[in-house]
């Protein structure tokens, strides 16, 4: 891990994960904190560099978000982004107003004079603009270096104090030169190491893992999917036999996969993995619950009770493991304050209040991408790492209404074929994530002479880099009519099959 990073201060932007998305892409570790976070609570020591982000709000709006102007007197560079750099000029004594004129979309950016942020930036480069209000009087102190047509003052810096502005969205693809303003601004301005790698990580969890456990045993609950499963081999690096790993049999899995997963955990990971045989119970307590959280909470629930029974059959165990990614906790935690929580995630808030294991989530900060890469590093199989996410609760998010054997029987056979076809077209990899949805919704058709009155299964396939927004795969309909017809005429209960065409946002990736 870089002994620096770059802190992201949010306000609300749409872009935010953006911005630590790009700089993790020049190799430099970012984290996002809400712009709610007290001023004594920022790790501005292992800071290189520090960003304010975008937002929807006017810095003259009533309860608007602001910023401790300690900040300014740290020394270390910082850099705002739209509402980021109104909120510099607005505190620092400038003008910021709204004549009327928005812009929004792409926009030419203009030099005003050569400058390290703009370093191998085109005389005129094309950018993205997104705001109301704009900036008319810089502070003392600055001086503009870019603007457009509709925007005098674009980009702004004060070298004295290191404080730097830009109206636009240079994370954005849109922005021609995004990725080179944010390289200038991270190597040219904050000198950051480009050391955020996957071997550097490995090195750095090994030793804070060691360090948290002291000697103590660990569990950890091995899903079948890509995150807890390199969360695993990580761990079996840092602590050996002092990982206990467990297999739960949750009656929620796909088809035929936990003998599959058991296969490669203990004959090509050295993972020695205990099976737990607990469909019985997660099927009963699911039963006729058809609200999503509440599928969640018990499966939560289930877990921890399992794993606590499990934990006092091997001895003292203090620790409980878990693969948490970084979208999982922006999903289910307000980060803004004033933000709404999207869901409940597994991983997230699943878990009961009170539960005697203690936490340990080595890729918390991560995305499934780094995670990806992280397993690489640790000499997972390819073909298992690019497996599709799959969701902590199982099938259970993906039966809508309430949960039966013969409901989850009748899903795992579509999904198999939706699978199949999908691996035996090549499409597989090219997809983020793939499944079959089973509706709580019945109508009519016909098979043979009969009219029939079965379920109606819903496909989903999205493209994405890291889940935080999607969109929907472009299938050749000739795919999806073989696909439905395999369907229909292979699984009995299912004579209506639909292709979801919604991305995210405003829709979510799963269905619950």
């Amino acid at each position: 891990m870089s002994s620096k990073k770059i802190l992201i201060i949010d306000f609300g932007s749409q872009f935010t994960q953006l911005i630590t998305r790009r700089i993790r892409e020049l190799k430099v570790f970012s984290e996002i904190v809400p712009a709610t976070m007290p001023y004594e609570k920022l790790s501005l020591k292992d800071s290189a560099g520090i960003i304010l982000s975008g937002g929807p709000v006017s810095v003259y709006d009533q309860g608007s978000p602001l910023i401790d102007q300690r900040i300014f007197q740290e020394g270390i560079p910082v850099l705002g982004i739209c509402y980021g750099l109104q909120l510099i000029c607005y505190l620092k004594g400038g003008v910021v107003e709204n004549d009327g004129a928005r812009e929004y979309g792409k926009a030419v950016l203009t030099k005003e004079k050569d400058h390290p942020l703009l370093h191998s930036v085109g005389h005129h480069s094309t950018v993205w603009m997104s705001h109301g209000d704009k900036v008319t009087a810089i502070p003392a102190g600055f001086s503009n270096i870019a603007s457009t047509d509709n925007t005098s003052f674009c980009v702004i810096a004060n070298d004295a104090e290191r404080i730097y502005g830009v109206q636009f969205h240079p994370e954005v693809h849109h922005t021609a030169a995004g990725m080179q303003i944010i390289s200038n601004f991270l190597f040219g301005i904050c000198n950051a190491l480009p050391d955020w790698t996957p071997g550097n990580f490995i090195s750095h969890a090994i030793e804070s893992i060691r360090k948290q456990t002291e000697g103590k045993k660990v569990v950890l609950a091995l899903s079948g999917g890509v995150d807890s499963t390199v969360a695993a081999v990580l761990m079996k690096r840092a602590i050996g036999e002092n990982l206990l790993c467990f297999h739960i049999d949750t009656g929620l899995m796909r088809k035929d996969e936990s003998s599959q997963i058991l296969k490669l955990f203990n004959e090509q990971l050295d993972l020695h993995v205990s099976f737990v045989h607990a469909a019985d119970i997660f099927l009963s307590r699911l039963a006729k619950v058809t609200d999503p959280e509440k599928k969640r909470k018990i499966i939560g629930n289930a877990f921890i009770e399992i794993f606590e029974e499990e934990a006092k059959k091997a001895g003292e165990i203090e620790f409980l493991v878990q693969g948490t990614l970084y979208p999982d906790v922006i999903e289910s935690v307000s980060l803004r304050g004033t933000s709404h929580k999207i869901k409940t995630h597994h991983n997230v808030g699943g878990l009961p209040e009170k539960m005697n294991l203690k936490l340990i989530e080595p890729f918390r900060e991560l995305f499934k991408d780094e995670v990806r890469l992280i397993g690489a590093e640790l000499g997972i199989p390819a073909d298992f790492l690019e497996r599709h996410p799959f969701p902590g609760p199982g099938l259970a998010v993906r039966i809508l209404g309430d949960i039966t054997a013969e409901k989850l029987d009748v899903l795992r056979e579509a999904d198999d074929i939706y699978t199949s076809a999908l691996k035996k077209s090549g499409l597989y990899n090219k997809i983020w994530q793939a499944f079959a949805v089973l509706l709580p919704v019945q109508s009519v058709g016909v098979m043979g002479d009969a009219r029939t009155y079965e379920n109606v299964l819903a496909l989903r396939a999205v493209t994405s880099q890291d889940g935080m927004t999607a969109d929907w795969y472009r299938f050749d309909g000739e795919f999806l009519a073989d696909v439905s017809n395999q369907i229909i005429n292979s699984v009995k209960g299912i004579n209506r099959v639909v292709y979801d065409i919604s991305s995210k946002p405003p829709a979510t990736i799963e269905w619950e």
